[in-house]
Parts: C-alpha cells; sequence; structure tokens
C-alpha cells in the first residue's frame, strides 16, 4: 500500500491527487505533485441536467418578481397616493440596489460556497417581497425600501446561477442550456405581469400576489440546496479538470483585466442599449397600452382601486410568446451560423437590436391611431429583443474561459453600466412622454 502524499501549503497539509498517466508510483515514493496538477471532477449527466432545471425554474421566479409590481402598477399608485413622477422611482431603487449589491455577490460567488450565496439571496428578496405586502398606506418610503432589498437579494441569481451552468455544461450543449435559461428571462417577467393581475383579479388586491411568491420561492429554496451542486470553477473545460492553482488572481487584477478584452467590453456596451430598452418597456407597456385604450374610449379611466388588469395579461402573454420564440431562434441561428462565421454571434445580436429600433417606434407612435397594429409592432420588438439573451451570455462565457474562471466577476462588472442605464429608462420622464403624448392625442 503506497504511502498518502502531504505537502506543507498556505493553507496547511494537502492531500495528494493520483495523476491521470499512471503516476501512482511517483506519488508512493513521496513525490507531491505540482499545486497545479488537475484535479478531475465530475458528475453525472442526468444530475447536471436536474441542476439545470432547477436553476431554470429559480429564474422564472427571480424574473416574475422583477415584474410583478409592474403588473399591477396602477393598484399601487392608488393604495400608496404615488404620482406618476414618483412611481418610476419603484424600479430606479430596485436597479440602484441591484447595480451596488452584484459586485459584492460576484467577490463572494468566486471565493465562497455559491450554494450558500444563492441561498442567501433567494430568503432575502422572497423576504422582503412577502414583507412588503403588508406595509401602510401611510409609510409608502417603506415600500421603496423594500423593492430595494428584493433588488439586492436578486442581484445573488442573475450574477451566480449562470456561472454554474457554465460550468456544467460545454460547447454547444452550455449554448442550448444557457438559451432554456435565458428564455424565463422574458417567460418570467410576462408571467410577472401575469401572476400580479390575475391574483389581483381573483382576491381583489394586488397585495396577494406578493404573498403567494414566496411560497413558490420555498420550494425553490429546497430544491436549489438538495439537488444543484456547486461544482469547481471552470469544471466543464479541458475535459471537466481543473487546477486549483489557477484561481489565485486578486479581484482587482481580474476586473482590469475584463476590461482590456475587447470582446467583454463591446458585449457590455451593447447589452446596456437593450437594458435601456427592455427596462422602459417591461415597467411601462402595461400602463402605456392602458393609457391608449383609454384614448380610444375602450377603457374608462381609473381613479380608484382595483384597476382592469387587461392590459398587463396582454402584455405579459405577448412577451411570453415572443420571448420564448426570440430565445430558441437567437441561440440556434448562433448555434448553426458560427460553424460557417466566427463572428456570429455579435452579427446576430447588432442585426436584431437594428431590426427591433424601428418596430418599437412605430408601435410606440400608432399607438394613438390604431391599437392593433400598435400590438403587432410591440410583439415583432420584443421578438427580435430575445434573440440576444442567451446569445450575450454565450459571448460572456467565452470572454474569460482563457482566463482564471473568475467568471461570478464578470456579470457583476458587466452590470454597472447595464443596471445603470436601466434604472433611468425606468425613471418617469422617459417613458411618460409617450404616455401623456398620446393621452393629449
Amino acid at each position: 500500500m503506497s504511502g498518502e502524499c502531504q505537502e506543507p501549503g498556505p493553507q496547511g497539509l494537502q492531500g495528494g491527487f493520483p495523476g491521470s498517466g499512471g503516476h501512482s508510483g511517483a506519488l508512493g515514493s513521496g513525490q507531491c505533485p505540482h499545486p497545479t496538477t488537475p484535479v478531475p471532477w465530475s458528475l453525472p449527466r442526468w444530475r447536471a441536467y436536474v441542476a439545470a432545471g432547477v436553476l431554470c425554474y429559480t429564474n422564472l421566479l427571480n424574473y416574475m418578481n422583477w415584474f410583478i409590481i409592474a403588473g399591477v402598477l396602477l393598484d399601487v399608485q392608488k393604495f400608496f397616493h404615488i404620482s406618476d413622477s414618483s412611481v418610476g422611482l419603484l424600479q430606479t431603487v430596485f436597479t440602484v440596489c441591484l447595480l451596488l449589491s452584484a459586485p459584492v455577490f460576484g467577490y463572494l460567488g468566486d471565493r465562497h460556497s455559491r450554494k450558500a450565496t444563492l441561498s442567501f439571496g433567494i430568503l432575502l428578496w422572497s423576504g422582503a417581497g412577502l414583507s412588503s405586502s403588508f406595509i401602510s398606506p401611510r409609510y409608502s418610503w417603506l415600500f421603496f425600501l423594500s423593492r430595494g432589498v428584493v433588488g439586492t437579494g436578486t442581484a445573488s441569481y442573475s450574477t451566480i446561477a449562470p456561472t454554474i451552468l457554465g460550468d456544467l455544461f460545454v460547447r454547444d450543449q452550455r449554448t442550448r442550456v444557457l438559451a432554456i435559461f435565458y428564455i424565463f428571462i422574458p417567460v418570467g417577467s410576462g408571467l410577472g405581469y401575469v401572476l400580479g393581475s390575475a391574483v389581483k383579479a381573483l382576491t381583489g388586491s394586488w397585495h396577494w400576489a406578493l404573498r403567494i411568491m414566496p411560497c413558490l420561492e420555498a420550494v425553490a429554496l429546497v430544491l436549489l440546496i438538495a439537488l444543484v451542486p456547486d461544482p469547481p470553477r471552470g469544471a466543464a473545460e479541458k475535459h471537466r479538470q481543473v487546477a486549483p492553482g489557477a484561481l489565485r488572481s486578486s479581484w482587482w487584477a481580474d476586473v482590469k483585466y475584463l476590461w482590456r478584452n475587447w470582446s467583454f467590453v463591446w458585449s457590455t456596451l451593447g447589452v446596456t442599449a437593450m437594458a435601456f430598452v427592455t427596462g422602459a418597456l417591461g415597467f411601462w407597456a402595461p400602463k402605456f397600452l392602458f393609457e391608449a385604450r383609454v384614448v380610444h374610449g375602450l377603457q374608462p379611466p381609473c381613479f380608484k382601486e382595483p384597476c382592469d388588469s387587461k392590459d398587463s395579461l396582454i402584455f405579459g402573454a405577448l412577451t411570453v410568446v415572443t420571448g420564448i420564440v426570440g430565445v430558441v431562434l437567437g441561440a440556434e441561428a448562433s448555434r448553426r451560423y458560427k460553424k460557417v462565421h466566427p463572428r456570429a454571434e455579435p452579427l446576430i445580436c447588432a442585426s436584431s437590436l437594428l431590426a427591433a429600433a424601428p418596430c418599437l417606434y412605430l408601435a410606440l407612435t400608432l399607438a394613438p391611431t390604431t391599437l392593433l397594429a400598435s400590438y403587432v409592432f410591440l410583439a415583432l420588438g420584443e421578438l427580435l429583443l430575445s434573440c440576444n439573451w442567451a446569445v450575450v451570455a454565450d459571448i460572456l462565457l467565452g470572454s474569460w474561459t482563457a482566463r482564471t474562471w473568475r467568471a461570478n466577476t464578470c456579470f457583476p462588472a458587466q452590470g454597472p453600466p447595464e443596471r445603470t442605464f436601466e434604472g433611468p429608462a425606468c425613471s418617469p420622464p422617459a417613458a411618460l412622454h409617450g404616455v401623456s403624448a398620446s393621452a393629449r392625442l
């Protein structure tokens, strides 16, 4: 029986690992492997797919939380007596808190247990969402604060969950899994509108939408703890082997490397522009459509809750359908086209965003004239925007695999410019110009 190889290191004694090429004799003679010797790591395929399913389900709930308030925005305004010029601050507070906390969660996810960090984030956002449903109308500032705490909690998931998937799958398999994962961005957003408006219609109170979500999130938390592994960073690359010594760069060194990586920089600028559009569209579209129907005489104005939620249901359904189709189209086009063109991914993103611009412009300008045409162009715009989600994530994952696999640093490093512009896009001046213009017509 060969002796165990131990060697003092910066963290005490370290056990050796047998090599892959019949080097057990070297270990038996007392020679210790180099600290950068690859450590084999594997997971049964079915376990990886189960973990991906749990992460997708939790991502669905994550984005439902982002937009559930938008589905009952008119009722929230009436309940807390918030003006149009102030209600946009709800999403701005949410995105600013997400922006500030994303680097913190990225740092923790790179250096500590990702499962523990995700579990803490779920507890934080579900607890804040539940407690906000019991706030009195006299304390509207407390409701704003609770939305900020929800944003802080969701930052952990948006930052860390994609990197776990990146460590479980490789190449085309990873592209497909990420496509499914990112389908739940538009699907979760759409279901947030649908759940908020449907629960309000059934119970007569928008508060119950916020009280149902924690029950679904409790299920997600249990599944996460029981079924999702915490793979080593970079485990999926190089035939699922990872070198322990490769993870010793500092956080600041990783950030400097990323901002010298032009693939990362340009994809960040592109996704920032997309966030500007989707932020305003996601938060204000149901209210805009409601005002358009008032202008056409199809709907009386809302002066007291509960308000008619038909527009939230319609926009939510549009978001779900166009999101699924768009993400699948974008991912499949990327998978097929990059076999013949090395720059397929950025070209797909650029062309879809360019085509979305006139569609959304026509959706806004045609609303006072014809609602049907406005809905058609709105659906086309959302479809083209959704083509980007999975493709951008794949570009992002590929931009750091050659470095140190500080993947969690990369997502929050991209977050500040994206969320900075998403917050102002959700603020009143950007969106209410269109609403008030349609009302005047």
